[in-house]
């Protein structure tokens, strides 16, 4: 395999130099963008820190994992297998968490080239290099790809699974059907969004399947690589599976609750999407196009539909079959988004938008090379401005430019001052924040192996300990005040006083001693 890839590199190489070249710089600058001192910026808060501990017990103890990190809505819980996927990196990196988030970043490099490669099969060499350029420098792609979490792997996947259709459904290569089960098997332990894809891979297996129905050794390939697939599926999500047995079916009975008893959070009406779906196509755009630039995001999405509109007026009958096609499965990608979104009536973060990232680049550059081969000397100036503005905004946007957030290097020096603090005697640990808590401290305490306790209310004597550290995050540090706190993990330590305090990389870190209540 590894021989035909570089075979096929050399060739490519001979071949278009100026090319290769041209998309070797790509790579690099989004390598640059996504690895440049990720310590400092990568995500490190309770959701990653508690991922780290369970993927170190697992190395460590080979505790084995049957589920994977909850969701923050509707008490779900998605499978175990990202967590599969973070173990190599972290047992590489000697159990530091920028391992995983450097396999994150190289993920998305991979993603960049990806992008690269279906535009140029579908559109042609300049929407492969817009498409792919667009993408290395989107804030939104880039914070997204330098961060180990579930979510961060969607976009490679989603597009890896689109391509998996692309396969069987355009060039009858059935063997692809398994490349489907396993992208949606890693979507589906990114995020619950993903079932937004389910309906997509239905239609195109039914056009797939009625495309041969009359051919009895094409129809019997179909149906044996789609038991494969489906088999494969259902074996990396057995885990969840068994660990749902095990607990009576909880995660089962709370996704069912999720999609069709709470009209608070999902509408069962797919119609009430319709007047959102602007809304939603100029929000995606924004974040994803326009470096959350809401003026600039308005301006693409309103290009995106005059051209659509002229294209499907005007050009449709001119593209070859193989074009049509493409545009056809991307709307169809783009459409089921916007839908599923429209039924959503919870807020919408731009990591939601994982599974379609590639798909606006990739439709964007496709649009872009046709109008710009059939645009007149105006026309075409025109779009190359717009471009032009497009590469303006998300430069000058990029998270380089701006201070690092240093999570991870805070909560290592934060913990080293616990460490020494502690002197080697049993303690707990409380964080007072707006949005972390304790796992992304703790993963380093436990990791040196420190006598770190968890309270539990109903184990008092036994969990609760002689001294309890508390970290403040909070900008206003009148507002700390941890001795009345009502943190759980301080209310339950008892009656304190502040025996000590510091300040570490910003951060308050408090000393609580127990005092006799009169």
């Amino acid at each position: 395999m590894f021989n035909k890839l570089f075979t096929a590199i050399k060739k490519y190489k001979k071949d278009n130099p100026k090319e290769f070249w041209l998309l070797v710089i790509i790579l690099v600058v989004g390598a640059f963008l996504r690895l440049y001192r990720i310590p400092e910026y990568m995500t490190f808060l309770g959701d990653e820190g508690r991922d780290v501990i369970i993927v170190r017990r697992l190395i460590t103890e080979l505790d084995l994992i049957l589920v994977g990190p909850g969701t923050s809505i509707g008490n779900m819980y998605l499978g175990p297998l990202y967590y599969y996927m973070m173990a190599p990196a972290l047992a590489l990196a000697g159990l530091s968490p920028v391992g995983p988030a450097i396999q994150i970043a190289l993920l998305g490099v991979l993603t960049i080239w990806f992008v690269w490669f279906v535009a140029n099969q579908w559109f042609g060499k300049t929407a492969a290099f817009v498409a792919a350029f667009l993408y290395t420098i989107s804030p939104t792609v880039i914070h997204y790809a330098r961060s180990s979490w579930n979510p961060n792997i969607m976009p490679f996947f989603a597009l890896l699974l689109i391509w998996s259709v692309w396969k069987f459904w355009i060039e009858k290569q059935w063997k692809w059907l398994i490349v489907t089960g396993v992208s949606m098997a890693f979507i589906m332990q990114s995020h619950y969004l993903g079932l937004i894809l389910f309906p997509l891979i239905g239609l195109f297996w039914l056009l797939s399947y009625r495309g041969v129905v009359n051919k009895v050794k094409e129809k019997r390939l179909v149906i044996r690589y789609s038991l494969f697939s489906g088999a494969i599926f259902t074996a990396l999500m057995s885990p969840l599976v068994i660990f749902d047995a095990r607990h009576g079916w909880r995660n089962f009975a709370a996704i069912k609750k999720f999609f069709l008893e709470r009209q608070t959070t999902v509408s069962a009406r797919p119609w009430t999407s319709l007047p959102k779906l602007w809304p939603n196509f100029v929000q995606i755009n924004t974040s994803l196009l326009a470096a959350n630039q809401e003026k600039v995001g308005l301006y693409v999405s309103a290009a995106f539909v005059v051209l659509i509109i002229w294209l499907l007026r005007t050009q449709w009958s001119k593209f070859s079959s193989k074009t049509r096609s493409a545009y056809y499965l991307l709307i169809v990608w783009i459409g089921l988004a916007l839908v599923g979104f429209g039924i959503y009536k919870q807020h919408i973060y731009d990591h939601y938008y994982g599974f379609i990232f590639p798909a606006l680049f990739i439709f964007l550059g496709g649009l872009l090379q046709y109008t710009l081969e059939k645009a007149d000397k105006a026309g075409k100036n025109i779009l190359l401005a717009g471009l032009a503005l497009l590469v303006f905004v998300n430069l000058q946007n990029n998270a380089l430019l701006f201070e690092p957030n240093r999570q991870y290097p805070r909560s290592l020096a934060v913990a080293e001052k616990i460490k020494e603090e502690a002197k080697g005697n049993p303690f707990n640990l409380a964080v007072i924040a707006e949005r972390n808590y304790e796992d992304g401290y703790q993963y380093h305490l436990e990791r040196w192996k420190l006598d770190v306790r968890d309270i539990d209310s109903q184990l008092l004597d036994e969990t609760v300990t002689d001294q309890l550290f508390v970290i403040c995050e909070l900008v206003d540090r009148e507002k700390c005040d941890p001795v009345h706190s009502p943190k759980a993990e301080v209310v339950n330590f008892g009656w304190t006083r502040t025996s000590e305090e510091w300040e570490v990389g910003g951060t308050m870190l408090y000393k609580l001693v127990h005092v006799e209540r009169k």
